[in-house]
């Protein structure tokens, strides 16, 4: 049996944490973190405990989503979008919700 493995030779150099908290209308969120992230991890911390993540050489708007019930999708659009010097939070619906709590991890 063969094994083949991809690895990037480079090393963590950026981490950021933070949290977001949006009482107004539901509107795609751009966080910016000072770098261009290769990893992005975004859940929200109320009741619907939806997590998204992006890992570099994903599509722009597209992550691997899981909700409460433990579903995995790998949704196209309104996903995760990174940026050079951070990233946008598309409007899905069990992530991005108006005066629920999102913690974010960007890695790069």
């Amino acid at each position: 049996m063969a094994t083949t493995s991809t690895q990037t030779h480079h090393q963590v150099r950026n981490m950021a944490v933070g949290r977001y908290l949006d009482t107004g209308t539901a509107a795609a969120i751009t966080i910016t973190c000072g770098f261009k992230p290769r990893y992005v991890k975004v859940q929200n911390l109320a009741a619907t405990g939806s997590t998204s993540e992006w890992y570099e050489g994903m599509a722009d708007a597209s992550a691997v989503k899981r909700v409460t019930a433990g579903d995995m999708t790998v949704p196209t659009t309104l996903g995760i979008t990174v940026a050079e010097d951070g990233f946008v939070i598309g409007l899905d619906t069990d992530l991005n919700v108006t005066s629920e709590q999102l913690s974010w991890m960007a890695m790069g």
